[in-house]
């Protein structure tokens, strides 16, 4: 089984992640914001996951700290629990509609860290979280991941689904990406032999 613990303190937040990737989409997160959980929770779904996280943050201040540090464990489970990497597909890609909101994300698990977000969220707020801090949390993960992450609109105008489906979109490229391939599964998905 392909399986990562994470644990992540700092003066900020306190973090504790378990994950799988071979897993059937459970989820426990209690991120102490409703709307994050929620996203994470349809992620672990939609990617067939097994995540239970918990966070404890300065959410007094807001939820900044507790979404990219999130973003950042997250990050380095899917790294440590990727391992090397033998056998993986390595690129996945989704476009997926959710109501009036199509988004595309297309997924790298190449060691390099990119992120090429372009959402246009109208709302500033879905509920008490600032929708800027989507864009903070995918950062944190791919700069942890070693990944290249596309997130693109095709369209959409209602906030709630345009990040749920970014967060759905991703789920599923990702599960595709981290697949691994039977009939390569002792090989390095790249000709330098090394990701």
């Amino acid at each position: 089984m392909r399986t990562a613990t994470i644990k992540r303190k700092t003066a900020e937040t306190d973090i504790s992640l378990k994950i799988s990737l071979d897993g059937s989409g459970k989820a426990e997160i209690k991120t102490g914001c409703g709307f994050l959980d929620h996203m994470l929770t349809l992620f672990a779904k939609h990617g067939r996951f097994d995540i239970t996280l918990s966070c404890k943050g300065d959410t007094e201040v807001d939820y900044h700290h507790s979404a990219e540090d999130i973003g950042i464990a997250l990050g380095q489970g899917f790294k440590e629990a990727l391992g090397d990497k033998k056998g993986i597909i390595r690129y996945g890609n989704e476009i997926l509609p959710m109501d009036e909101a199509l988004i595309l994300t297309a997924v790298d698990f190449s060691g390099r860290s990119c992120l090429f977000c372009s959402l246009e969220i109208p709302a500033e707020k879905v509920g008490d979280f600032d929708t800027e801090l989507v864009e903070e949390f995918w950062l944190g993960f791919t700069r942890n991941a070693g990944c290249t992450l596309h997130i693109k609109q095709l369209s959409g105008s209602n906030s709630h689904h345009i990040i749920e489906g970014a967060f759905k979109s991703a789920a599923r490229s990702f599960k595709k990406a981290v697949r691994v391939d039977k009939d390569f599964a002792d090989e390095i998905p790249s000709t330098k032999g090394v990701l």
